[in-house]
């Protein structure tokens, strides 16, 4: 597995890896997003070292999570974080590719993901274009379309999926969730501070929902001319 750290996040403990992968705030921005008031079943797609997924858990205690997950390493860590946090109950982690499930997970209340932003060739990418990194950060082996036909194919009627992407490929987002039957029905963008551009946009979307969107108030994540979290983005921790 190599070399892991042990970080804290909200009242969990999450062992990730030292070098690679390691998660950010988005997991914890989408995890609040969520909107639904008691899912019995949720699922993370790409689930890195499981921290989403284990968020859900803690503030959700009636549902039941998935951590899926394809990368060993990281499959692996979800899998020493459930124990790690004693959710063994109701949490299970998969290795599986999400694009070729089929019947290991159907009628789900929530699916979330927090997908790779950038499509293969653009923007930074670790060297030789390999490794954990690479995976996370480019589309290189889950495209956008994929992603979300296999979501729709995993919930329920009706059912939410729920992912953080790259404002400037918003229109693309669209037309993806639109072509898997996945409507879009809340939007939130998220800013460093005030006068700044967005950094990411959170978004839901319904199964075979109905057209019509509400976007919501900007979320900033700090406090202007400061370091330190706003109270929403404060409060999002003490999960």
């Amino acid at each position: 597995m190599g070399q892991t750290t042990l970080d804290s996040v909200g009242s969990l403990s999450i062992l990730q890896p030292g070098k690679g992968y390691r998660f950010s705030m988005e997991p914890v921005l989408l995890s609040a997003f969520v909107s639904l008031k008691n899912p019995r079943r949720i699922a993370d797609f790409g689930a890195g070292s499981g921290v989403m997924g284990l968020l859900l858990a803690r503030r959700f205690p009636r549902a039941r999570v998935s951590l899926v997950e394809l990368q060993e390493a990281l499959y692996r860590l979800c899998v020493s974080n459930i124990e790690g946090n004693a959710l063994g109950a109701r949490v299970e982690a998969l290795q599986l590719d999400i694009r070729k499930m089929r019947s290991e997970l159907t009628g789900l209340d929530v699916v979330v993901s927090n997908p790779p932003f950038r499509k293969p060739g653009t923007g930074r990418i670790s060297p030789r274009g390999e490794g954990q990194c690479a995976s996370a950060r480019h589309e290189k082996e889950l495209p956008l379309r994929d992603l979300c036909m296999s979501a729709a194919r995993a919930l329920r009627g009706r059912g939410r999926f729920c992912l953080v992407y790259h404002p400037e490929r918003l229109a693309e987002l669209m037309d993806s969730l639109r072509e898997a039957r996945l409507e879009p029905k809340r939007l939130r963008f998220v800013h460093g501070r005030q006068g700044l551009e967005a950094r990411i946009v959170m978004m839901e979307a319904v199964r075979d929902g109905k057209p019509g969107l509400k976007v919501e108030p900007p979320l900033y994540v700090y406090k202007d001319g400061t370091d330190e979290y706003t109270q929403e983005v404060s409060e999002m921790y003490m999960v």
